[in-house]
């Protein structure tokens, strides 16, 4: 995987605590921490129903000392903005091309040295979205790793890690478990999300 902003050690440590006290100031309370047999994992970001979600999302990462990269639709990375969003560990996504981005994303975990977290919402969009896509659950099975339920719920302004999820390879029934984790949450546009 590229270098990022997350494996850049000065930067990496003023925008800690920038972020610290940014969340802070906003009285948001950021909870939960990466257990060490997570350092390779998948994240599900829900809800995701704004646009204020991918900075809020970077600085919890600062907050918690994570090694993030997110998947975005490849427009976002269009120049002159490319370069930067690349370093924010973004990973630019084509929706409307067949390319096998869940097999090149397993093998990516699995080939990568150090510790990394793949971020992946599951509505694919920030629009509403009725039903969730599955390629979160699909990498973190082919890349035999766990998948971290993490959450944004801009009514409680709570943010953080939740449990951590195994997948069994039977997605009906993992799915309900992730769903009900995730039915109390409210994005900063409440109704664009369902968990169910």
């Amino acid at each position: 995987m590229h270098k990022t902003i997350f494996d850049t050690p000065i930067v990496n440590t003023l925008l800690r605590g920038l972020s610290i006290a940014v969340m802070r100031l906003a009285g948001w309370k950021v909870e939960g921490h990466l257990p060490a047999d997570c350092a390779k994992s998948v994240f599900i970001a829900a809800p995701h129903t704004s646009n204020w979600d991918l900075p809020n999302t970077l600085m919890v990462a600062f907050v918690l000392r994570l090694n993030i990269y997110w998947m975005g639709k490849h427009q976002i990375f269009k120049f002159p903005f490319r370069h930067i969003m690349m370093w924010l560990g973004g990973i630019p996504v084509h929706r409307e091309t067949s390319n096998n981005l869940v097999a090149a994303s397993a093998d990516a975990i699995q080939a990568a040295d150090g510790p990394l977290q793949l971020i992946v919402p599951p509505e694919g969009t920030r629009n509403k979205a009725r039903y969730w896509k599955t390629g979160f659950y699909y990498i973190a099975l082919g890349a035999k790793v766990p998948i971290v339920l993490a959450y944004m719920d801009y009514e409680r302004k709570v943010t953080g890690l939740g449990p951590v999820f195994y997948p069994t390879g039977d997605i009906e029934a993992d799915m309900v478990k992730i769903k009900a984790f995730y039915a109390p949450f409210k994005g900063k546009n409440p109704d664009q999300f369902h968990a169910d």
